[in-house]
């Protein structure tokens, strides 16, 4: 790859959750994934923990697309995060 271009990263909402603990010196932010068996099918889902606080994705989705319910996750919890007084920012 050439070095003019900059490789883009799949999961901005991830990395930014943990750029911003990192740069707030809190603990790493830690997914896990849910699963809910509807009929036929399975739909995943997932919870950050993040200063202490579980924030659920917002949505449920299809197994091929798990990583978009961790950065539904991520999302929401920088939400959350952008509320608390004491860790306001602009991201």
């Amino acid at each position: 790859m050439p070095s003019s271009q900059q490789q883009t990263s799949n999961t901005p909402w991830q990395d930014r959750l943990t750029e911003v603990c990192r740069e707030y010196q809190i603990q790493a932010p830690h997914f896990q994934i849910v699963s809910d068996r509807r009929g036929g099918r399975t739909a995943w889902s997932s919870i950050v923990t993040v200063y202490g606080k579980r924030i659920e994705a917002r949505y449920w989705y299809d197994g091929r697309n798990i990583t978009n319910a961790r950065e539904d996750a991520a999302e929401a919890a920088l939400t959350w995060l952008s509320n608390q007084a004491n860790l306001s920012t602009n991201w």
